[in-house]
């Protein structure tokens, strides 16, 4: 990039960092990237109702402010973050002959994803951790996740995924020799690294350390968690308490199971992949996913249901 290209390396007379990349996008056919304007303006419409839906819930109903509703509202809130930092671009492109983005602008789309897709990343461990106290020690657990405890966590969550993404960022040193055209919807990390002309064996031993800690740290987190929390549900006698606790875990599983699946495939797998698979998972984890969990969330949880039906209730009278 404009600001990371430094390297011991001399650089040839002749190789200039381009100021502007050309995106291949999905499709280079305009019938194709018309429909493919209205499937992703309609997935990115949901996406913001839906998650829009569940931090008004959050924020206006009383019964709603509790610790896991507090994180789940967070969630909503980064999702709709997240998704906005590519699909509206990816719209405007849908409608462009020749799709471009500026150098410093792709710089900072490319960081901004990082960050918000590692803060998913650690406030799904966050809520698993809520979870497993409200089973595994119920009668402390107001005690334990008390308002500043609940701030505590997911100002972390924020803190520590910049710290781990940001600041490694800056640090990185790619030259990428006038090559300027990036096979990709977006200036995803994987794709412009694969434009770089230098050596960058280095920075792919610190991405892939980072994709480990960032990735199967906060995973095996959350799968010894849930362990723990299938022991005491199995301890647990009460019919309705032992449904409930599989209805708030089960909802939380479901979201974690897509995103870090679909992560783990694009950051963990072997770099020689093609550019179709990159984008097809890239679509899973930075639209689809953002896009499902209100759903996921909202159609399994019977106190957002209500939560809406009083919404709904004191608007119509």
């Amino acid at each position: 990039m404009g600001r990371n290209n430094n390297s011991a390396e001399p650089a040839n007379s002749n190789e200039t960092v381009p100021e502007i990349f050309l995106l291949t996008g999905l499709s280079n056919q305009p019938h194709t990237r018309a429909v493919l304007f209205v499937v992703f303006f309609f997935l990115y419409l949901i996406t913001i109702l839906g998650n829009g839906l569940i931090v008004l819930l959050i924020v206006v109903d009383s019964h709603l402010q509790t610790p896991m509703y507090f994180f789940l509202g967070n969630l909503s809130f980064l999702d709709i973050c997240y998704t906005s930092s590519t699909i509206p671009q990816m719209l405007v492109h849908n409608l462009t002959k020749r799709p471009t983005i500026s150098n410093a602008r792709c710089f900072i789309q490319m960081c901004v994803s990082l960050f918000l897709g590692v803060a998913e990343c650690i406030l799904l461990a966050v809520m698993a951790y809520d979870r497993y106290v409200a089973i595994c020690s119920p009668l402390h657990y107001t005690l334990i996740m008390n308002r500043k405890m609940c701030g505590w966590l997911a100002t972390s969550s924020w803190v520590l995924a910049f710290l781990l993404t940001i600041v490694p960022s800056f640090t990185m040193k790619i030259r990428l020799c006038g090559h300027n055209v990036i096979d990709h919807f977006a200036c995803e990390v994987q794709a412009v690294v694969k434009l770089a002309c230098s050596d960058i064996s280095a920075n792919v031993g610190v991405m892939s350390g980072s994709s480990v800690f960032t990735l199967l740290v906060p995973f095996t987190f959350i799968l010894v968690t849930y362990f723990r929390i299938c022991l005491a549900v199995m301890r647990i006698r009460s019919k309705q308490s032992w449904r409930k606790a599989l209805s708030t875990c089960g909802s939380h599983l479901t979201v974690v199971g897509i995103f870090y699946g679909t992560a783990m495939a694009m950051y963990l797998r072997p770099h020689n992949r093609s550019s179709d698979q990159d984008k097809f998972i890239a679509i899973i984890y930075a639209v689809v996913t953002p896009m499902l969990n209100p759903l996921i969330y909202s159609l399994r949880n019977k106190d957002v249901k209500e939560a809406l039906r009083r919404i709904m209730g004191r608007k119509t009278s």
